[in-house]
This record gives structure tokens, sequence and C-alpha cells, in this order.
């Protein structure tokens, strides 16, 4: 079965997009080892699932530097566009991108078969709506949170609609020069079945979720 992994970019005060699905907030000139941190963990996914809203950007943005010989990022591109892609959404029933398949119903259902019939990581991004159901499935394996250095005040937090509590262990934090700091966290359920695996007993974090 595959590990599904969330994979995303956010405010200090939780926030992935402005009130008006702003992201001019966050930080694009990512020093070298975010770029290799973020390399890293891309290549084990078989998998990434997409919410129908953040699909067009994402397609686009990894297609025009795929098809771009010069940026520096295209064989990373290359890697994002040949995996195969998820799309959920309620209205969609074909797909126009490659290489990518339309999933419509019940997403936890859905998800878990992917998980199921998926040897390797299965990658989520978002967006916001997407990313609440998989937390609120208790799907979610491992959290890879980059915090911007910035308070939004209002916008579009992938917190505030959860439905259950979720107790965490941090597994490791990063800074990056640039100014973003990753919090990589597993669920209580996952990392207990990961011990004896080489990830250390220590850093209990319980939060992100209410009663």
């Amino acid at each position: 079965m595959g590990k599904l992994s969330l994979q995303v970019q956010m405010s200090v005060d939780g926030c992935i997009a402005g009130k008006n699905g702003e992201m001019d907030w966050m930080i694009w000139n990512w020093d070298d080892a975010l770029k290799n941190y973020v390399g890293g963990i891309a290549p084990a996914a078989g998998t990434i699932l997409l919410g129908r809203k953040m699909t067009d950007g994402f397609i686009s943005t990894w297609s025009a530097i795929r098809n771009n010989p010069g940026d520096p990022e295209q064989a990373f591109a290359q890697r994002m566009m040949d995996t195969p892609k998820v799309v959920f959404s309620r209205t969609m029933t074909e797909s126009p991108w490659e290489n990518t398949v339309i999933a419509a119903g019940d997403v936890a259902a859905a998800v878990s078969d992917i998980k199921s019939r998926d040897e390797k990581e299965v990658m989520a991004y978002g967006g916001a709506n997407f990313a609440v159901s998989l937390i609120n499935s208790g799907l979610i394996d491992e959290y890879h949170l980059f915090v911007n250095p910035v308070l939004l005040g209002e916008g579009l937090s992938i917190f505030s609609a959860l439905n259950t509590r979720t107790k965490l262990r941090l597994k490791q934090s990063i800074r990056f020069d640039c100014g973003i700091v990753l919090l990589n966290y597993v669920p209580e359920q996952a990392w207990r079945g990961q011990q004896g695996k080489g990830i250390p007993e220590e850093s209990g974090i319980p939060l992100f979720g209410s009663d």
C-alpha cells in the first residue's frame, strides 16, 4: 500500500492563499537546499493528487518549464509531468490534461483505493478544500508543511474546517536560507507503525484541529 503525503505552502497563520486566492506572498526564489529537499521527495511519488481549483496553475506551470530547454528546473518539471495525476472534481468528467484522470464521488473512498493500488508514495498538493477533505479522512501518512515568513491575517486555511483532532509527531524541521521553514509531521498512529525503522522516539507535537 502506498503512503499518502500532503505537501503545502502556507503562511505562519496557517493560510495557503489570500482571501481572494492571492499567492503573491509566497517565496519563490528558493535556495538550493530547499530545491533539493522538494526534488528529493517528488521522485518517490507514483501518483499525484490535486484538487480541481489548483490543477490549471499546477499543470500549466510545470508544462511551461518542461517545454523550456534553458530552464534549470526542466528535468524536475519533466518528472512532474510524467507522474500520473488524479484530479478530484464534482463537475468534470473528462481530463483535458496529459497523463491525468478525473475522480468524482467520495474522496476518502477514491483515495483509499489509489493507496491500495500504488506501491509508491502518493503525493497530494491541494488546494484548500481538497486538503481539508484528505485531513478529515484520516488517510494522510505524512505532512510536508512549508511555512513562509508572513502573516496574512485572513485567507484560505486548511485547518479552520477540520472536524477532528489529529495528534502529530515532529519528524524533522528545517530552516532554509530563503526564509521558509519546513515542518515535517507524521500522525501519531502512523508514527507508532514506523518505530524501529530509524525514526527517533521524541518530540510529540499534539496540534492542528479541534474536538
